[in-house]
């Protein structure tokens, strides 16, 4: 047995994380002394230790780090995989961001986003796999990335048969200071059970308004502008909002050119009555 001292000299991992790794339930002492409260580790301990270490270095919460070696070493690459794309996600889309607020800056009273028409289209009714999270707007493109990841993948294992589109369900105000709701939908072929997180409905047939923008306008905050010019049309046109708006991601958009049109921005309405 090794004492904390020992332990935390051998895993790089300090008395103060050692112990909130054992409050947290992460990586509890193999054995505590009785009589005088002190943490006792097997050696074959160290190396769940080391892995945590590492992923604390690149600011892996102690959440997905229990997720991650929660089951084999299999198992949890593809879930070291999964959340390290999601983290690339969320870097782009803040480099995005940071681009259009200097352009912006340098260039202004430009307008940030260049004339579109809105446009309406029938959408037919669709089977679908969903997650529903809540989040800020700081973690959303992790979210949609990696749950878009999971549900495809567990999918795939299923036999279904995917279209290659999918698209995210905002059921709240998604701000920098406040968290909401969203729901990432991937449509499918085939029949498949819902599994943990992932539930699986129908979509009800429906017509929507949409305007489609180029993954460079996807970031925040230069798509509110494409939000703002989809329900300005709605209102003017007088015509109802019939559900919660939507971004729909075009097959493989990340693989488009920056510039080329990739997402559509959407909000279902009533039909017109004659």
């Amino acid at each position: 047995m090794l004492t904390i001292s020992e332990f935390g000299r051998r895993t790089g991992l300090s008395h103060k994380a050692l112990r909130l790794y054992d409050v947290s339930g992460l990586l509890p002492p193999a054995q505590v002394d009785p009589a005088n409260g002190y943490r006792l580790y097997d050696e074959e301990q160290l190396e769940r230790a080391r892995r945590i270490s590492v992923l604390r270095q690149v600011d892996m919460p102690l959440t997905t780090i229990s997720e991650v070696l929660a089951g084999s070493d299999e198992e949890a690459l593809i879930r070291l995989d999964r959340w390290w794309i999601a983290q690339e996600a969320t870097t782009a889309a803040r480099r995005a961001t940071l681009q259009y607020l200097r352009d912006r800056l340098s260039r202004s009273g430009t307008p940030g986003l260049a004339p579109r028409p809105v446009l309406t289209r029938d959408v037919p009714e669709t089977k679908i796999a969903s997650i529903r999270s809540d989040t800020d707007q700081q973690m959303l493109i992790g979210v949609i990335v990696s749950s878009t990841d999971e549900i495809r993948a567990y999918l795939g294992t299923a036999g279904a048969t995917l279209t290659g589109e999918s698209w995210v369900i905002y059921h709240g105000a998604v701000t920098p200071e406040a968290e909401a709701t969203v729901e990432v939908c991937v449509p499918f072929g085939g029949l498949v059970d819902p599994s943990g997180p992932i539930a699986i409905r129908v979509e009800a047939a429906h017509r929507e308004a949409y305007c489609t923008i180029t993954m460079d306008e996807c970031a925040f905050p230069r798509i509110m502008l494409a939000y703002d010019l989809v329900f300005d049309w709605v209102r003017a046109t007088g015509l109802p909002e019939s559900g919660p708006p939507r971004e729909v991601y075009l097959p493989d958009c990340h693989l488009l050119p920056r510039d080329q049109p990739a997402v559509d921005i959407a909000l279902p309405i009533l039909e017109r009555k004659a």
